[in-house]
């Protein structure tokens, strides 16, 4: 942590409380610089690819209208990304391709850093150091909303960049941009207001991604249901209400700030209502003794991380069905597009315009489901540097029993992850083709074929942990990578040698592909020889 100089306390008043803000942004800033920039990353990529792919692969006259018949008369389809609102232009089905989903994840992205930098602080202790020195009451959290408002501008000024480069209107550009802002400060208000409602940084993630969830469930219900009023109550539902490309309605801008507002003054006015440390819902008193289900390593791992593994299950089998759901009719929103047939053909590795939509499919999938691991692996780190690792280890539990304890229910759950996508999006593409008994067993093996690859990259996470524990972060980074290259390398034609750095290229091409288990097992003994290597590391370094 920065040193922070000692200082008589300043005095009272706005500035009093608001003093030592500028000091925390900078230090906070320099915390995130591998997490913030991978975010960043992945979200402007996330836009550079669909404008890319819209405008080259839809190119033929007519092409973008079939799509966005295909897509509006398609109600799963709407349910995930909302309707199409301007069919004409490539720029107007990118954004609706990125828009819903990308103001989810910007409002994820700013959820995660407002608990991070205000109540994860205050429970580890931290912030009672800080704030010894010339740092007013109200500084912690007014640092951690400029360091949300930084990142989700950044990326509202990139995101608005790309679309300009890539020839889109520069109106509709901004009103995109300027959604996700929007979105992504809501969110941070909400994360801001449940920071001070829970004691743990785990409940206030968990409620504020409670909010999340349920916006993102009005939006899809509004837009497909009669109750179209129902996307008026959600963040991400004002995101598409602001209609880039689509005759841009610039006052659908306001609620979201004035959102933002309230939710900031609500979050300023708890924090004089509780103590430092304290949260306005005060846990209960626990029993005197341990439930018999919490004597173990294995079944604290399992309390730790159950809500965590439900709430990424949930998502994931909602986005299976989704894809099984319009798997079968594929070809029809592709139309005659020659080009974007033989983009998807690239990216899935498959001839058969289905099958290389469901294998794509499930490379997107698998990358999610190595984020849950990067996540699982990198609770370790979380336990070490805020001191809950050592009373656990002053007790019977050796150093390698808890980190496995908690790497089994990490790979336990990118197993119930993929297992569930296969089935998801197997069963929705058997039943609308007629095929379940054919369409869901390779599905499901399709699936679980991921997981050498997800493994890999959760490996690579331990590896860092244990020899480099302050650099455990760049977990992401190698995240980011593989993205990057799953996403980008076949549509920019990167050489097989840089491409083979992913493990994911690796993987089989199935479904539809010839199966071969020796990669699997090759990408599997990787994965346990850099895991090894980090538990040995661990088990010789230093705590702290």
């Amino acid at each position: 942590m920065t040193a922070v100089t000692l200082a008589p306390a300043p005095a009272a008043g706005e500035g009093g409380r608001l003093a030592g803000t500028g000091m925390l942004v900078k230090m906070w800033l320099r915390r995130d610089r591998i997490m913030l920039p991978a975010w960043i990353y992945a979200l402007t990529a996330l836009v550079s690819s669909s404008m890319y792919s819209f405008r080259t692969g839809y190119d033929e006259p007519g092409a973008l209208e079939k799509f966005a018949r295909g897509i509006n008369d398609n109600p799963s389809t709407k349910a995930m990304y909302g309707p199409v609102l301007n069919e004409h232009t490539a720029s107007g089905v990118a954004a609706w391709q990125t828009g819903a989903t990308g103001a989810a994840l910007v409002g994820l992205m700013c959820v995660l850093l407002v608990v991070r930098h205000s109540r994860a602080e205050e429970e580890t202790g931290r912030l009672e150091l800080v704030g010894a020195g010339v740092v007013g009451r109200r500084a912690p959290l007014t640092a951690a909303l400029l360091v949300a408002a930084t990142a989700a501008g950044t990326l509202a000024v990139l995101a608005t960049a790309v679309m300009i480069a890539f020839g889109a209107p520069a109106a509709g550009a901004v009103a995109f941009g300027l959604a996700w802002f929007g979105a992504g400060m809501v969110f941070a208000g909400v994360a801001a207001v449940t920071a001070q409602v829970a004691q743990t940084s785990r409940l206030a993630n968990g409620l504020a991604l409670a909010v999340l969830g349920t916006g993102f469930l009005l939006r899809g219900l509004g837009d497909v249901g009669s109750a179209h009023w129902l996307a008026w109550l959600s963040p991400i539902g004002w995101a598409q209400r602001v209609r880039p490309y689509a005759d841009e309605q610039w006052a659908a801008l306001a609620l979201p700030l004035v959102a933002f507002a309230l939710l900031a003054a609500a979050a300023y006015a708890l924090i004089e209502r509780r103590d430092l440390g304290a949260g306005i819902l005060a846990p209960g008193p626990g029993p005197s003794r341990a439930a018999p289900s919490l004597r173990t390593p294995l079944a604290l791992a399992w309390r730790l991380q159950r809500g965590s593994l439900v709430g990424w299950s949930a998502g994931f089998l909602v986005y299976g069905l989704a894809i099984g759901g319009i798997a079968d009719g594929v070809s029809d929103l592709v139309g005659d597009s020659d080009s974007t047939l033989k983009s998807l053909r690239e990216l899935g590795r498959q001839d058969d315009i289905v099958d290389a939509f469901l294998s794509t499919a499930m490379g997107l999938m698998a990358l999610l489901t190595a984020a849950y691991a990067v996540q699982g692996v990198l609770r370790l780190r979380a336990e070490e540097a805020g001191q809950r690792l050592e009373p656990v280890l002053a007790t019977g539990v050796g150093r390698l029993r808890w980190a496995v304890s908690q790497l089994a229910v990490t790979v336990a759950g990118t197993v119930v992850m993929l297992a569930l996508t296969g089935l998801a999006v197997g069963s929705a593409h058997g039943l609308r083709s007629g095929d379940l008994d054919g369409q869901l067993p390779r599905v499901f093996g399709a699936a679980l074929a991921q997981l050498p690859a997800v493994w890999v990259v959760a490996g690579v996470t331990v590896l860092l942990f244990g020899l480099l524990p302050r650099a455990a972060q760049a977990g992401w980074g190698v995240l980011a990578v593989c993205l990057m290259l799953g996403q980008m390398g076949p549509v920019l034609k990167l050489p097989q040698p840089v491409m083979d750095v992913s493990p994911f290229t690796h993987t089989p091409n199935v479904p539809g592909g010839t199966f071969s288990p020796l990669p699997l097992a090759s990408l599997t003994a990787v994965a346990l020889a850099a895991s090894a290597a980090g538990l040995l590391a661990f088990r010789r370094r230093d705590i702290g």
